[in-house]
């Protein structure tokens, strides 16, 4: 074996370095109440913010990565690539070898490492190099997609596209939705249009009435029906709409909040022989109701009424999402007993609540200060089979309402039910449970849920609060004891006081003697 040279020891000592794992590190708690001004401390960071909302790994498929694997690589590819004659890729073959033999290079991982390496830039296109250069590691329509949606995350669509060139072979649907999901986010609708177009040729990916239909429903979510509707007229001779695509552009015109717009497609529907759905009826009534809160909100009932009619005479049936769209916009003109009326009408409709009918209800019975009847809608959520969907979110939710309204008693019996349920809380939940105790100048409860965080493994780190004025403690007032008088201080006080009574009495002067003068 040759002698290793300095280079490769200090690509050695650099591996161990970021192996290891970090010295324990503990916090001592000292809430210190302030009645003086102070800087708004800034919200916790959980995590790094994921680069993609719809890239999901099957948890069956593969196992969890490693956290101090993706760490470590993480910080090789976010190194500035300048300080070092080796490229990438080579970098992470004198460092990271051991993982290829392993088969410890995973999509999951790929994922991980990829979430803690937002600002790595093109250098993630040589760690993609190392990866496809491994025998062991198979590259994937899964994997290749990771990749294509963080630099679509960046707006680097030309490393995107290179990336879709060089995997031609792999690229499938994944990546195919990646591509189109981000440059729609990105706003780039010209550029939807035009890959859509070329993609059968450039990419491999096929050109169909699901990709389109794909293609439709993320224009329309995210406000650009008028280029969906363009797009969808243009491809009719080759890919002819159905009932599906006509329901998603009136949904994307109701998105933008353009009724009459959407009111005209359903006509030209009409006419075509086309059905309009219960999805775009739902839409159009949300869009009423959202115009109606603006501008009108008497006008409401009136306005859903004529939608609800053109429903039965259309005969579309109504289903939950109706009834949630109708209990949503009550709740949030705070209509909340009108809304709790339709919610024990749903079933005259042959409907049954689903966990968004519960969530909003609650959360509205909370925001109205009506706390046991939010209680007995969290039972019926329960008994009616969604119990699994009151997650940490949920509850989070919950409690900041019920802090907003000074019900701190009560978040706390919600937040014994949270963990009852085996929700686990977060460091936002202990965070708002902490600040309102201090605000309300009880530290003592603070400090017990700051012990429990740490009991827990949640790393809270303290801070200062501010204590909330109507809860300050005030300072008793100094009884001031009357000092005596010494006799020529009366004599001076009486002088005063007969003076001021000698000028009460000045004669006005006479109107003759105004005239004579």
């Amino acid at each position: 074996m040759p002698p290793l040279t300095s280079l490769h020891l200090r690509h050695l000592l650099r591996h161990y370095h970021l192996s290891s794992p970090p010295p324990p590190t503990t916090f001592s708690l000292c809430f210190t109440p302030t009645h003086l001004p102070k800087t708004p401390a800034l919200p916790f960071r959980l995590s790094q913010r994921p680069f993609s909302s719809s890239q999901t790994l099957n948890p069956n498929n593969a196992e969890s990565p490693d956290p101090a694997i993706a760490q470590s690589l993480s910080t090789e590819i976010s190194r500035d690539p300048n300080t070092d004659p080796l490229s990438i890729s080579e970098r992470l073959q004198l460092s990271f070898s051991h993982l290829t033999k392993n088969n410890a290079l995973t999509p999951s991982l790929v994922l991980q490492t990829l979430k803690l390496s937002p600002d790595a830039g093109r250098t993630v296109i040589g760690f993609h190099h190392w990866l496809i250069k491994d025998s062991n590691f198979e590259q994937s329509d899964e994997s290749l997609a990771i990749f294509v949606d963080y630099f679509g995350r960046r707006k680097d669509f030309k490393a995107s596209h290179d990336l879709l060139v060089e995997g031609k072979s792999v690229a499938g649907v994944k990546c195919f939705e990646s591509m189109i999901d981000r440059l729609v986010r990105a706003g780039r609708t010209t550029q939807v249009i035009g890959f859509f177009e070329r993609m059968e040729r450039d990419y491999g990916f096929k050109r169909d009435k699901k990709s389109l239909t794909f293609v439709v429903q993320k224009l329309c979510e995210n406000g650009y029906a008028s280029y969906a509707e363009k797009m969808v007229k243009n491809l009719a001779n080759e890919i002819f709409p159905d009932d599906g695509i006509c329901d998603l552009l009136i949904k994307g015109w109701c998105v933008d909040g353009k009724l009459e717009e959407a009111k005209r497609l359903a006509g030209e529907m009409y006419r075509g022989g086309f059905e309009i759905g219960t999805m775009a009826f739902n839409a159009m009534l949300d869009c009423v109701c959202k115009l109606c809160r603006e501008k009108d909100p008497f006008r409401l009932e009136s306005e859903v009424e004529k939608v609800l009619m053109e429903m039965d005479i259309r005969g579309v049936p109504r289903n939950v999402e109706t009834f949630n769209v109708l209990i949503s916009n009550l709740c949030k003109v705070r209509r909340t007993e009108d809304a709790m009326k339709l919610y024990s009408r749903i079933g005259e409709w042959g409907c049954c609540p689903d966990e968004t009918t519960f969530l909003v209800l609650i959360r509205s019975l909370y925001q109205a200060a009506r706390v046991g009847e939010g209680d007995e809608m969290i039972d019926r959520m329960k008994s009616a089979g969604y119990g699994d969907k009151l997650d940490t979110k949920a509850y989070y939710g919950f409690l900041k309402i019920l802090c907003g309204i000074e019900r701190l008693e009560h978040a706390m019996s919600v937040f014994e039910m949270m963990k009852a349920d085996g929700c686990k809380p977060g460091i936002k939940t202990y965070d708002l449970l902490m600040g309102k105790w201090c605000a309300h100048n009880r530290l003592d409860k603070a400090n017990v849920l700051y012990n429990e965080a740490l009991s827990n493994g949640v790393t809270v780190t303290p801070k200062e609060y501010r204590v909330d004025k109507k809860f300050m403690k005030k300072p008793k007032a100094v009884k001031k004891e009357k000092k005596r008088e010494t006799l020529p201080e009366k004599m001076a006080r009486k002088r005063r006081r007969l003076k001021q009574i000698r000028l009460s009495f000045v004669k006005k002067p006479k109107k003759g003697m105004r005239r004579a003068l």
